[in-house]
């Protein structure tokens, strides 16, 4: 069977019947492999005659060879002659002398065992572990005899006595028997003392046991369908204390029982084996072996399975033989998960405290088998190296090094070389190749002319950072990049490394073609904008081209005329003959409209200009980084394809000659330190000097001194700065760099030629004393060492900010990846209202609210009257939202992905465009995975701190930044927990001291209290009593006395706890706020991003149903199911006129969604590896492999792009 015909996965616990049908044979001994013959011992854990032979179709005596003999079966060693890859396939077992538990199924949370018996994991250890004792069975009759024998002996005894405290005496007695043996129940758990205490008084009456087998057999005699309904009897008659356990159970019986799955099948009889390719043993060069710890593992296991089986035969006594039976069980636990057990772990033998690594550990964490090897995978035909700059590239090309290139497109020169007959096998192809004659070079040349190769760099933040491009074969060793595509990766040429793979199918090449092509990725997917941004140099020059001087007589020392020209042409000849300056200011009629009016110019606008569409308007303006950027999306927007690339290559080549002409260089003597530098500095310190006479006095507070100070020193600092604008030559190199925008901005010349100023101790708190050297004059030691904190935390906090926000966006990923656009329209009416007031208040840019969005209502102009800037039902574009911004229309209603029907995934009017292209989204786009990577990509930008709110500390710490992202994310209680209002009305009192805010509520808040309890009325009139609010400590108030306050409303500093305002605000306020609150996080460090990639994410926060009612369907209350297969099950029911469930929209945090999802194979190679399994295999869950991980972990293609197969 081809992975391609998979429709769907199940995972289940194994029978032991079944675990017989996968093995091919019983391992009795624990031996590996004969140290002197180097072969697999007979029987052992390497045997070939069960495992399959070493070498390929060869038995393991050598009396077959060869592949005739397939199949054969060996007489003399019983080999099979068969690949020997068979030995990553074939499985043997182990037959256990006693059942023994299955870790998972005992510890996990909760323990799926005492589930089953309604005990308690730990009790239940203690008797697996034969340290208690447990009653498997009553004689009822013999209890009886008992009873009445004791009956019997009182009476008599009761006779012989004479006083009534005897008597009395021995009535308690008689109780105290009495109560203990009626305490004699099935399933009751008894220490060792009270086990031998009660079998030697009432031995005949119970019969109890311990170990495993025990619990095994006790399991086995249940009956999953009467358990169950007897569970469901006593869920509905249970009160609200018991009812979440017995709900528990009924979930764990009804699983169990719609999987076929018997509880016995917890405890294990045979143990398989791993095939023995999968845990190999190698040969290292001092003649010691290597080994898989789960050889020492397994080796474990058979010893003492065998020394239990010997200790059976000769019936020793029970003491010797249990504690064996331990032994084998905590041998049998560490295979199968050592990190699981209790107290003794299985550590390595070579000494050292190195715990062996079992089956479990295998599979879970970044290094196991699903996020190592299942969901990413080493590519053949890949190869890496350091990037250099390729400035004379095209911006679809990158340069290859020869001799990677000839390595990995080996297969295709190859068959070229045989094609041409220049060898008649593969073996003299290759020896051509290892000899690099001539002919190779020229065969390599024409196979690269027509393929693509992919080009990497890690981290790969987002879908940029992988890029088809044309390869060019270099000289040299290192890979060539095109100066423009390194925005888009992130890349610098200080040392970065790249990675190449070259896409082997046809189909391949023509996706990389297609899609992937670096001349097709021009805008980032996050917002639309253009990724490829001309930098640094390609800035400079155009700046220094396009800058006007005033023409000037040197040798007369004095201003010339303005000259004229009669064309375009006559400027360039004049310009190359040295009759004209690059920059000098002239008139010239305008090249590019057709009345030719008269336009002031120089010659370096004449030459950007010729280099632009010639369709374009003409450009007369200083160019900096700036207009250069808005130039550039200009251009791309008007001339999408070609054009605009060639228009890019042009600018690229422009900027860097004639900065290279330029000569522009940079010296310690271009920063010139302003004269008036001291007496500034002096000033400032007479100043000091006053305001610690004040302190000194008692006259201001330690914290007002402080502030005083750094106000001081901030207002020198400004002052500076302003010097320098004017010390510093107009033309200079450094005036040059920063106003053009090529680098840096006023802050590094301040430090370098002004002061460096205030700096922060590590806490993040300022330091009084600044640093009054400034870089260029040097520092003295101790503002040197004060200078140090700051630079040891900055690089600290980038290693951990970059952590952080990869986590994040792994989390994010993970919740989203089905997100696919899956159908044309859901037919949405309703969509989502956009307020011009939001995107201001949190200093976001309201075009990333409305653009390539679908709009529900004609949005009218509200300067020409009936005039409709966009219709309902059309796209919104650049250029209308635009235009929307300028007649400031302050509300929009737009299809959005929040307010999608959709059943899986989102439709494409309500996603609108895919923004990496600006143009509608195709159906099969993970939208899904792009709002991850938007979200998650400038992640690293937000920074790590929780800022002061107005330099009042303390509750009032507000979480910023990254961790502010991840606790909305997350859906937790924040930290600074703002106190809100509960209904809408007046504040009419605020206590300062006691910190108390009183409200009235309205009278409408008041008619809405029938649905809302919090509100008390009182009088005949009804009127409703005011409401007191507390507020913590030292946290800044938000709301005046007299003050209308709306319901919901924050009255302090802090954030709202997401899960209260879902309660109290209901769902769109909630995705509202939490829209609000990420975009107010990335607005505030200038990272735009686009509102319906967050809108994705919030989608998914709320995708998940609690059952509230099972009616006919397998779920039971308090079940969380997803909302599409909530849905699905609901119309099912309908058609079969059934009793439908009844769930409740719920809010959960991402990582809880992506636990909670259908598929097991995405939620077990995301986190919690084992409970994922643990809960899959007892339901014998089926995944459908709706989603792209579960796709990727098998292998298919994922079900996107071109993958996509609509339902």
């Amino acid at each position: 069977m081809r992975v391609i015909d998979l429709e769907s996965i199940r995972v289940k616990i194994a029978s032991p019947e079944e675990i017989l049908t996968w093995s091919h044979g019983e391992i009795t001994k624990p031996e590996t492999i004969n140290y002197r013959t180097q072969k697999p011992e007979k029987d052992g854990l390497f045997d070939e005659k069960i495992f399959g032979p070493e070498k390929d179709y060869e038995c393991a005596c050598g009396k077959y060879k060869r592949i005739r003999y397939k199949g054969v079966v060996c007489d003399r060693c019983g080999v099979e002659v068969t690949k020997s890859q068979v030995r990553r396939e074939r499985m043997g077992h182990i037959k256990l002398a006693t059942p023994v538990s299955h870790i998972w199924y005992l510890r996990g949370v909760p323990s799926r065992m005492g589930l089953v018996l309604n005990k308690s994991s730990q009790q239940l250890e203690k008797v697996i572990y034969f340290s208690s004792y447990i009653i498997t069975k009553i004689n009822n009759e013999a209890r009886q005899t008992v009873l009445d024998a004791v009956e019997q002996e009182f009476k008599i005894k009761v006779k012989k006595e004479t006083t009534e405290a005897k008597k009395q005496e021995l009535k308690q007695l008689k109780e105290k028997v009495k109560e203990e043996i009626l305490e004699i129940k099935t399933l009751r758990i008894l220490s060792e003392v009270a086990y031998h205490d009660l079998s030697l008084k009432y031995g005949e009456i119970f019969e109890a046991g311990t170990g495993a087998e025990v619990i095994r057999n006790l399991f086995s005699k249940i009956d999953l369908k009467i358990t169950t309904d007897e569970l469901v009897k006593e869920s509905i008659e249970a009160p609200l204390i018991l009812k979440k356990k017995i709900l528990r159970r009924l979930k764990l019986f009804q699983g169990m029982l719609k999987a076929k799955v018997r509880p016995e099948w917890m405890f294990m009889d045979v143990l398989p084996v791993l095939p023995p390719d999968l845990r190999p043993m190698v040969q290292l060069d001092g003649g010691r072996y290597a080994s898989s710890d789960l050889n020492d593992l397994y080796r474990r296991v058979i010893n003492r399975n065998n020394r239990l089986k010997y200790l059976l035969e000769i019936s020793a006594p029970s003491v010797i033989v249990r504690n064996e039976k331990r032994m084998l069980q905590e041998a049998v636990d560490a295979l199968i998960d050592n990190d699981m057990r209790k107290g003794v772990t299985t550590t390595a033998t070579t000494g050292g405290k190195r715990l062996l690594k079992s089956l479990a550990a295998i599979l879970a964490g970044k290094q196991g088998r699903f996020r190592q090897n299942l969901l990413g995978k080493r590519v053949d035909y890949s190869g890496r190296s350091v990037i250099t700059v390729g400035p004379e590239l095209k911006f679809s090309q990158c340069g290859l090094p020869k001799k990677l290139a000839l390595e990995i497109f080996k297969p295709f020169v190859i068959k070229r070389i045989l094609d041409k007959e220049l060898a008649y096998n593969i073996r003299g192809a290759t020896r051509l190749i290892d000899e690099k004659v001539p002919e190779v070079w020229a065969i390599l040349e024409e196979i690269v002319k027509d393929k693509l190769v992919l080009l990497n760099r890690a981290p790969t933040l987002h879908r940029l950072g992988i890029q088809a491009f044309h390869p060019v074969l270099t000289e040299g060793e290192t890979i060539k990049l095109h100066p423009l595509a390194c925005e888009a990766f992130n890349a610098d040429f200080d040392g970065d490394q790249m990675a190449v793979y070259l896409p082997l199918s046809q189909e391949a090449q023509k996706e990389a073609r297609e899609i992937m092509l670096s001349s097709l990725n021009l805008l980032r997917p996050a917002t639309g904008l253009p990724v490829i941004g001309p930098f640094r140099d390609i800035v400079l020059g155009c700046y220094l081209m396009t800058k006007l001087k005033e023409p000037f007589d040197i040798a007369q020392g004095k201003p010339k005329e303005v000259k004229y020209y009669s064309s375009e042409s006559e400027v360039i000849t004049a310009h190359e003959y040295g009759f004209l300056g690059l920059n000098e200011k002239i008139k010239v009629p305008n090249p590019k409209s057709e009345a030719h009016e008269i336009i002031e110019t120089c010659v370096g606008r004449l030459i950007l200009n010729s280099n632009l569409p010639k369709t374009y308007p003409y450009v007369s303006k200083l160019i900096d980084n700036k207009s250069l950027k808005a130039l550039i999306r200009d251009v791309i927007e008007k001339y999408p394809g070609q054009e605009s690339i060639d228009v890019l290559d042009n600018i690229k080549r422009m900027g860097f000659e004639y900065c290279t002409l330029s000569g522009i260089s940079w010296g310690m003597d271009d920063l010139i330190v302003p004269k008036e530098k001291g007496k500034l500095i002096d000033e400032a310190e007479k100043e000091v000097e006053k305001i610690e006479a004040h302190y000194e006095k008692g006259l201001l507070s330690h914290d007002e001194k402080t502030s005083q100070k750094i106000l001081i020193w901030q207002g020198v600092k400004t002052k500076l700065e302003a010097l320098l604008k004017t010390t510093l030559p107009e033309d200079g190199t450094v005036l040059s760099i920063i106003n053009s925008g090529a680098k840096g901005t006023w802050a590094q010349p301040v430090q370098m030629a002004g002061m460096k100023g205030l700096v922060n101790n590590p806490s993040g708190d300022i330091i009084e004393l600044p640093i009054k050297s400034s870089f260029s004059e040097g520092f003295n030691v101790l503002e040197y060492f004060i200078s140090t904190h700051g630079a040891r935390k900055g690089t600290a906090d980038t290693a951990l900010r970059t952590a952080s926000a990869g986590y994040l966006t792994r989390r994010l990923v993970d919740v989203a990846h089905d997100m696919i656009v899956s159908e044309e329209d859901c037919k949405d009416k309703k969509g989502i209202v956009v307020l011009k007031k939001e995107a201001e208040d949190i200093e976001q840019n309201f075009t990333f609210k409305l653009v390539g969005r679908f709009c529900l209502e004609d949005i009218v102009s509200k300067i020409k009257p009936n005039a409709v800037i966009v219709k309902k039902g059309e796209l919104i574009n650049w250029q209308q939202a635009g235009e929307i911004i300028k007649e400031e229309i302050d509300k929009v209603i737009v299809r959005s992905p929040l307010s999608c029907k959709s059943i899986r995934g989102v439709c494409q009017n309500c996603y609108g465009w895919d923004l990496g292209r600006n143009r509608l989204v195709k159906i099969g786009e993970a939208v899904g995975v792009v709002a991850a990577q938007s979200i998650g990509e400038p992640g690293t930008q937000l920074t790590l701190r929780t800022h002061h709110l107005g330099g009042i500390v303390g509750a009032g710490d507000i979480t910023q930044g990254l961790p502010r992202i991840e606790e909305i994310f997350e859906s937790r209680a924040p930290k600074g927990e703002a106190v809100m209002s509960l209904t809408e009305g007046k504040v009419i009192k605020i206590d300062e001291e006691k910190r108390v805010i009183t409200i009235q509520p309205s009278k409408e808040a008041s008619d809405k209290k029938e649905k809302k309890s919090s509100i008390k009325e009182s009088g005949a009139n009804k009127k409703p009593l005011p409401m007191d609010y507390k507020i913590p400590n030292r946290v800044a108030i938000l709301v005046a006395s007299g003050d209308e306050v709306k319901e919901n409303q924050p009255l302090c500093a802090g954030n709202l706890d997401l899960k209260k305002l879902y309660k109290s605000g209901g769902l769109e306020e909630t995705q509202r706020y939490i829209l609000k609150e990420v975009q107010r996080i990335y607005s505030s460090q200038g990272v735009d991003i686009h509102d319906k990639h967050i809108e994705i994410i919030i989608q998914k926060m709320f995708s998940r149903i609690r059952i509230k009612e099972g009616g006919d369907s397998d779920w039971v209350k308090g079940e969380i199911i997803e909302w599409s297969v909530f849905y699905e099950e609901v119309e099912k029911l309908k058609k079969l006129n059934k009793e439908s469930p009844i769930g409740v929209q719920i809010l959960l945090g991402i990582s809880e969604v992506a636990l909670a999802s259908e598929s097991f194979l995405s939620a077990a190679s995301f986190q919690q590896t084992s409970r994922v399994l643990i809960k899959a295999s007892l339901e014998g869950k089926e995944d459908k492999l709706v989603g792209l991980k579960e796709n990727v972990i098998i292998g298919k293609l994922i079900p996107v792009g071109t993958g996509f197969k609509p339902k």
